[in-house]
């Protein structure tokens, strides 16, 4: 096994490389809007392709179309089968309003120890921690007994198609091993036993519902002569404002609320009183709490009216659904059909983009994490199970038999609630970029036999 320690000092050496690769990555903006053509991933590749080639390390792009590739690298060990794959994304969500936010989204401006921009957290973030591990094992001639593959996919932020979900129909041996680590994971959350860190071991599942509610047109002077369909949209609006969704403790993190000083054992009667007991002093605890408790509906979009002065005779509204591992279509179409009982005019459509899925908690690659994490943080660490509320492409790894895990090494010094993932002034801490960089080498070298 390499000298770790030297190791680590040489990647606090090179914090500048990078911040500036972090950067590079960020100002390529590699946009998903969801509707084709959109993404431009394949820039993205080509930039890490060429980075890669500086140390030798060896790639290739694939792609279902040419301009969404997928970049795939292998740092080879004595055996030809990979043994450990690192995951990430290179596409990002859009801009809603440039001008909120503080710093412009495609700058990856530097400001408070923090790397600022579109992307900088989900998921280029993780992407730079691991393209570094393999930089520093190439440039320290670190010989491995397995192969490392780094996969980086197009498409994460819609459902996959062109992306890992493509590429485990159609080259499933491309990304072919036991062990995978993504993002959906490994950020440390306040307990008062200690540190604690969260293992993304599943994640909810996520449903995309499209709404048509229905009317009459007429003309908007005479609005009496036609049936608005607005006003049957506020009323469907109302019903998913007052949803009350059936409250569930059965995920794995219920089991360990006595990490975070939580004595009372959870239920469905009395969870929302332990989350608002929390919330004041751990939001972000509070929050997961509430995630995972209950399937989620929320309305994200909505389409409609073809003039000013004509009464609207069709609205579609989309809303997005956050499914508990348990709750299937069924389930959902139940809960929806209650819903909208009594609202004329309103019908839906089910687009299932990601089922519920998860990896088993206790496993030799959970245990090499834990190691790695405490080496190079260099303080005892206690371990939760979760399951993300968002989906990754986890859910098509794990069909594959690989044990995957959400986990991108972050610095405990580092709040996870100014990530800001999709959201305004998304950033991610420096920190975090070089600590992750430290577990990943430490994790590849553990669990490829490095010599």
């Amino acid at each position: 096994m390499p000298d770790l320690r030297s190791l680590f000092a040489q990647i606090d050496s090179v914090e500048s490389e990078i911040v500036s690769l972090e950067r590079d990555l960020v100002r390529i903006p590699s946009v998903n809007t969801g509707s084709m053509p959109t993404g431009d991933e394949t820039a993205v590749c080509e930039y890490i392709r060429d980075w890669l080639a500086e140390d030798g390390i060896p790639s290739e792009i694939l792609g279902k179309v040419p301009e969404r590739g997928n970049i795939i690298a292998r740092v080879d060990g004595r055996t030809p089968d990979a043994r450990l794959m690192f995951m990430s994304h290179t596409d990002v969500v859009p801009v809603e309003d440039v001008g909120k936010w503080r710093y412009p989204p495609f700058s990856a401006t530097i400001a408070e120890d923090r790397i600022h921009g579109r992307g900088t957290s989900d998921c280029k973030g993780l992407l730079t921690a691991q393209l570094m591990a393999l930089r520093m094992l190439k440039r320290n001639g670190i010989d491995l007994e397995h192969s490392l593959v780094l996969c980086s996919g197009a498409d994460e932020e819609h459902g996959g198609r062109y992306g890992f979900g493509w590429l485990a129909e159609n080259h499933p041996d491309k990304i072919s091993a036991p062990f995978a680590v993504n993002e959906g994971g490994g950020v440390p959350v306040r307990a008062a036993g200690g540190l604690t860190y969260l293992l993304g071991v599943g994640e909810k599942g996520r449903l995309q519902v499209e709404f048509t509610v229905e009317g009459t047109s007429a003309h908007a002077s005479t609005p009496w002569q036609g049936t608005n369909a607005l006003y049957r949209l506020s009323q469907l609006l109302g019903r998913i404002e007052a949803y009350k969704a059936e409250l569930d403790t059965s995920t794995a993190l219920f089991e360990h609320l006595s990490s975070f000083s939580i004595e009372h054992k959870p239920s469905p009667q009395n969870v929302d009183e332990i989350v608002a007991e929390v919330e004041p002093d751990n939001p972000q605890l509070a929050s997961m709490l509430r995630a995972l408790s209950r399937m989620t509906v929320t309305p994200t979009m909505v389409n409609g009216g073809i003039k000013s002065n004509s009464v609207p005779e069709a609205i579609g509204l989309t809303c997005d659904v956050r499914t508990l591992p348990h709750q299937d279509e069924s389930y959902l179409r139940g809960e929806l059909d209650n819903m909208i009982n009594g609202v004329p005019g309103v019908s839906y459509r089910v687009d299932y983009m990601a089922e519920p899925n998860s990896s088993p908690f206790e496993t030799e690659l959970a245990d090499h994490i834990y190691a790695a994490t405490a080496l190079v943080l260099e303080r005892d660490v206690q371990w939760v199970p979760a399951i993300s509320p968002g989906f990754t492409d986890s859910r098509f790894t794990r069909p594959l038999n690989t044990v995957t895990y959400g986990f991108s090494g972050s610095h405990p010094d580092d709040d996870p609630l100014l990530s800001r993932i999709h959201g305004t002034d998304e950033s991610v801490g420096i920190k975090s970029l070089v600590s992750g960089t430290k577990i990943m080498l430490a994790l590849a070298c553990s669990m490829c036999g490095a010599e």
